[in-house]
């Protein structure tokens, strides 16, 4: 038994790293999963090593920054295990480069791939979830999406990438509050993993200990939060940004609004200056920009 026996599950970008990570750990928890990467080998191994100790798995190689490609990617969950619960939104790309060097073609490629595979995949499955509501069926959905740490404190020479994942953050906090009338939780997730996107800028710091001891960065790691959050276990959870790394898990708190000082009168511009330094230290120091 497993605890997401007889649920399916959708996770984009599974032909590697996390993803592929994800995939089996939810099929080795009983879900039937969706397996779908652009690059049809690699989704159709992943499903082989699902199959290969007894779970069940399809690939799909559709394309998630289009509402057809999302519809595809839904109906091939529906045609293989009769209904779809769940997606993980994992799929994603880099262009680095700082920002004064950024073209518009490497800062549209993240935010499409990142942002508006986000929205497709999870709008057509909030649509599919509405309806069977109405019509009096029962949903216990779940979208769980990625986001990093780079986007919710900016990191050096990515403002492409950063842009895309905190709008999956703030995403998520509309999601939950809107779809939660229909049975539909919405996290977010931000691991620290050894993967393809950061083997490049981190590949020392993440690379696998020579010694057998614990891989802090295995992408292994992050994948039972994410088997939760598919499960019926996290079905009063949502809302979150799950910060995972290694063995750690903790939820970012996100902005609040901070210490206030009201005139009750417009303000003259001169002014302001000692009221800003006093709110500024007053607040929380941020975390530190990454690469700063």
């Amino acid at each position: 038994m497993g605890i997401c026996d007889n649920r399916s599950i959708i996770i984009t970008g599974a032909g590697g790293g996390l993803g592929r990570a994800h995939a089996l750990a939810l099929g080795a928890e009983g879900a039937g999963v969706v397996v779908n990467d652009i690059r049809l080998d690699a989704a159709e191994a992943v499903v082989a090593e699902i199959v290969a100790v007894g779970g069940r798995a399809v690939a799909n190689h559709d394309d998630i920054t289009t509402m057809e490609g999302a519809a595809a990617i839904v109906q091939a969950a529906k045609d293989a295990f009769g209904d779809v619960h769940g997606v993980v939104n994992n799929a994603g790309v880099v262009r680095d480069r700082m920002f004064t060097s950024m073209g518009v073609e490497e800062w549209d490629v993240v935010i499409r791939v990142h942002l508006r595979g986000h929205f497709c995949i999870a709008n057509t499955l909030a649509k599919y979830w509405r309806q069977k509501v109405k019509e009096g069926r029962k949903v216990d959905g779940r979208i769980v999406n990625t986001t990093s740490g780079a986007g919710l404190q900016g990191s050096i020479g990515q403002s492409n990438y950063v842009a895309a994942k905190g709008g999956i953050a703030a995403l998520t906090l509309v999601q939950a509050a809107e779809l939660a009338r229909y049975g539909i939780t919405a996290n977010a997730l931000a691991p620290a993993a050894r993967t393809g996107m950061t083997e490049g800028p981190f590949q020392e710091m993440m690379k696998k200990p020579a010694d057998g001891s614990f891989d802090y960065y295995a992408p292994e790691n992050v994948s039972p939060v994410v088997v939760w959050l598919c499960s019926p276990l996290s079905a009063d959870v949502t809302g979150r940004v799950f910060e995972v790394e290694g063995g750690r898990v903790s939820i970012a708190t996100g902005w609040h609004t901070g210490k206030i000082r009201d005139k009750g009168a417009r303000w003259n511009p001169a002014e302001l200056t000692d009221v800003v330094r006093q709110l500024i230290a007053e607040a929380p120091a941020a975390q530190k920009v990454y690469g700063t």
